[in-house]
């Protein structure tokens, strides 16, 4: 079974193909270049009349027979270097000691030992130097081989070291693939985990943004919903009042359109300019309640400050949020209370209308989206809201926490 190698080229997109076309080409190379280097080394040998034969056709293909079999070393590792290390010990018996001669062998044993198999290679180095010692040296005579090619001591200590420092730096190899495999799959996930990161706050603010729609359009367009139908309803009898209306509904359009601009200035190019009309906020809460459609008296205790840019934010939206409910629900005689309550580590906000409950209140499963937004703004701070009904009308309930830390740096406005 071919290996599975830890990594490879980016650019393949077929893995399994790429990996056998990449080590189709590293064993062509390999074979490419140990074939030249043996058969260039053995002419050079035989020039200097190290080689005791002839060059005949079969000197030549037994100089080829190890890098051919590096054609498969990664199928047969193993098998590769007995072939390559055969090879070269024939050639060793006539011609004197060269290190050309065991470019093949080193290679295959180079690869035995990357291939996580170190000991199968040391033994095998060793079995292979056994071998040479007792062809080229024990029994040289016996066999008949020219003097020059009987082993000597440094040719000795060269082989084994030689081995030795192959099989050392496949094994490094090894573990350096195995490292750069460990940091490309530390890589990907951290890139999956920043891209999941970017998912997620990208579903946020789109959550976020369609929140601050949804509060912007429903206060507004309810408001321009009411006061069309005073104005209908007064158009031939009351024509001043009429008018009334009509200038309502201009101003609350304008303000719903200044709204959403201010929610989708988040998407603007960095180079545009910056969003002139204020930050929305308690600063706003005396247009706002002004602006409500039905009578509303405001109440504001404590020791007004700046609050954090997203919570006096959210204050402002769920103040918003209660009272267009209160105007869509609550009957057309209804009137509200909204009380701002500035505690030291929080702010408590109390919207209070005197009618009917809001349809769109309850608990559970029948609680209708406005509250519902309500909560999730104020959890998403950290905070609570508590909604439902009480003798003669029905009160919201919101507890924003303001941590002392984010005081100097709002930029915010106070309520007034």
């Amino acid at each position: 079974m071919e290996e599975e190698r830890p990594w490879g080229p980016p650019w393949r997109s077929d893995r399994r193909s790429g990996r056998f076309q990449r080590r189709h080409g590293v064993g062509v190379g390999a074979a490419v270049i140990a074939g030249f280097f043996q058969v260039v080394g053995a002419n050079n040998a035989f020039s200097e009349g190290a080689v005791y034969r002839p060059l005949s056709p079969w000197v030549y293909a037994l100089l080829l027979v190890g890098p051919v079999a590096l054609l498969f070393r990664w199928r047969f590792p193993l098998a590769a270097f007995a072939v390559a290390g055969a090879a070269s010990l024939g050639l060793a018996t006539f011609m004197a000691p060269r290190w050309t001669i065991a470019v093949a062998p080193g290679m295959a044993l180079f690869n035995l030992a990357r291939r996580g198999r170190a000991r199968a290679a040391a033994v095998a180095a060793g079995v292979g130097l056994v071998v040479y010692l007792i062809l080229c040296w024990v029994f040289a005579a016996r066999l008949g081989l020219p003097a020059g090619a009987h082993a000597d001591l440094a040719s000795v200590v060269l082989l084994a070291v030689g081995s030795g420092v192959l099989i050392f730096l496949g094994g490094a190899a090894k573990v350096r693939g195995e490292h750069m495999a460990e940091m490309m799959k530390v890589r990907a996930e951290r890139a999956r985990a920043i891209e999941e990161q970017e998912k997620r706050q990208a579903s946020e603010e789109r959550l976020r943004m369609a929140r601050e729609l949804h509060d912007v359009l429903g206060h507004h367009l309810s408001l321009i919903n009411v006061q069309a139908g005073v104005g209908l309803h007064l158009m031939d009898s009351r024509p001043e009042q009429a008018r009334e209306a009509l200038t309502a509904i201009k101003t609350a359009s304008a303000e719903a359109l200044r709204e959403v601009r201010s929610v989708l200035d988040v998407m603007r190019a960095e180079n545009e300019a910056a969003p002139r009309q204020p930050v929305l906020g308690l600063s706003r809460l005396e247009s706002l309640t002004a602006d409500a459609g039905l009578p509303v008296t405001t109440r504001v205790t404590g020791d007004s400050r700046s609050l954090p840019a997203e919570v006096d934010r959210a204050a402002f939206r769920i103040v918003q949020e209660a009272l267009t409910n209160v105007r869509k629900h609550a009957g057309p005689d209804a009137s509200a209370s909204v009380a701002v309550d500035y505690l030291p580590t929080a702010l408590h906000l109390a919207i209070r209308n005197e009618g009917p409950a809001p349809a769109d209140a309850g608990d559970g499963a029948s609680e209708g989206t406005g509250i519902a937004g309500m909560r999730e703004r104020a959890q998403s701070l950290g905070g609570s809201v508590e909604a439902g009904p009480v003798t003669g009308g029905f009160l919201v309930s919101v507890l924003l926490p303001t941590p002392d830390e984010t005081f100097a740096d709002h930029d915010g406005g106070r309520a007034g």
